[in-house]
């Protein structure tokens, strides 16, 4: 058989290490493709002028671009016959990716876990993204619920990994030769700085973007992302295609300018989960937490931790969770990250 299948859960095995196919070579193309599907407007990933004068040798790819390629890696061994993918933890941003580098992914198993029903189970994996000079560029740890491909095949010893809640603020790598110290407000678009913000201050971001099929399908298909759930209508009992995950991350990410413009600079994931789906033509709003902050040694740069939730229509203000615990149904996202800001 020369076509894959791909894994299903009863394939994957505690400890081992996959390393995953097809390397890419990232180009200004990304950048242009990503501010078209999404209204990403952060300066420091728009103008190589602006990131020049914030230390940098030319502007990056924008931090989300360069998880998505990594993660399109990652799909064809690790979520192809994906029910869902559950959640993120322990992320952290390493170097940036400029125009010309190439990236690669490996996965390492680290937890296993069969559901109830008998028919799926979570697979725990920790990713890295390298450059072509062998630089891990990024980390994080995901999990996603797998279907079986036999329902008789044994469940293997329940592991699950004991993740920390979030990436400490002396963990966080800043860029080397990031300097805010000269940092151009006007230019960037608002004039908030990180001393501007206080910890428990709630931001609702206003707009709102409404999903279409066809940008959502450009999108998976750039990152080459390969999961049935999103290209094959008829895998869902529903017959709809789910909308990546990382489509609802970006848009709401994009949507955060409007009040977080100066937050330029992804620098660790600290948990994430995809509340509910999501499915073309519901309208995405967002609005953040500011959970923490932290002083960099950087020149000029500090550090907000932020909780960034997407909901769609009909949401009520700030919504999150319901008495019960469980996320509103209409939560699509809970993102916890870090953010370098200029103080």
């Amino acid at each position: 058989m020369k076509t894959n299948p791909g894994r299903f859960f009863e394939d994957y095995r505690i400890g081992e290490t996959i390393v995953h196919a097809v390397p890419r070579t990232v180009s200004g193309g990304e950048r242009a493709l990503y501010h078209a599907m999404y209204p990403a407007r952060h300066a420091l990933y728009s103008s190589d002028e602006f990131a020049r004068a914030c230390g940098l040798p030319q502007s990056p790819i924008d931090d989300l671009a360069a998880f998505h390629v990594v993660f399109g890696k990652t799909v064809p061994d690790v979520s192809l016959n994906a029910v869902a993918n559950l959640g993120y933890a322990e992320g952290r941003w390493l170097a940036p990716v400029f125009p010309g580098d190439t990236l690669r992914s490996e996965s390492t198993v680290i937890g296993l876990k069969e559901n109830s029903s008998g028919t799926s189970g979570n697979v725990y994996v920790r990713t890295r993204g390298m450059n072509q000079r062998g630089e891990v560029v990024l980390e994080y740890v995901r999990w996603v619920m797998v279907r079986k491909n036999r329902a008789d095949a044994p469940a293997p010893e329940a592991t699950v990994p004991e993740l920390r809640k979030a990436v400490p603020a002396d963990e966080l790598v800043v860029p080397a030769g990031l300097d805010f110290s000269g940092y151009d407000f006007a230019l960037a678009g608002e004039r908030h700085r990180w001393g501007d913000y206080a910890v428990g201050e709630k931001i609702d971001h206003v707009d709102g973007v409404t999903i279409e099929e066809a940008e959502h399908m450009i999108a998976t298909r750039l990152w080459q992302n390969t999961a049935k759930v999103h290209f094959d209508a008829t895998f869902r009992d529903d017959g709809r295609r789910l909308i990546y995950g990382g489509h609802v991350i970006s848009m709401a990410r994009a949507l955060s300018f409007n009040g977080l413009a100066n937050a330029q600079v992804l620098v660790a994931l600290n948990a994430g989960a995809h509340a509910n789906p999501c499915f073309a033509g519901d309208t995405v709003k967002a609005w953040s937490e500011v959970l923490d902050k932290a002083e960099t040694g950087a020149p000029g740069v500090g550090a907000l931790r932020l909780r960034l939730v997407a909901v769609k229509q009909g949401a009520a203000p700030f919504a999150l969770k319901g008495a019960d615990g469980k996320y509103a149904p209409q939560v699509l996202l809970d993102l916890d990250y870090w953010a370098l800001i200029p103080v």
